[in-house]
């Protein structure tokens, strides 16, 4: 009986985890700005925050964001 107690503690622990919401999202533009623009427009539409995790500037700028809720 002990052990199946300790089965549903840890199943239950392990799909809290997985109920959490992050998501890894990119975009391009011509600016920083239009970049971040980007993100932000896509964050709106999950009903999300982001916080930007990387960008590059060469020609045009890439940039990734995670999005948590």
């Amino acid at each position: 009986m002990k052990s199946v107690k300790t089965f549903v503690v840890v199943a239950a622990l392990s799909l809290a985890s997985f109920g959490s919401f992050a998501q890894s999202i990119s975009a391009t533009g011509s600016s920083l700005d239009a970049a971040e623009s980007a993100i932000a427009a896509k964050a709106q539409e999950a009903g999300a925050n982001y916080k930007i995790t990387s960008a590059l500037a060469n020609n045009r700028v890439y940039m990734t964001a995670e999005l948590t809720k």
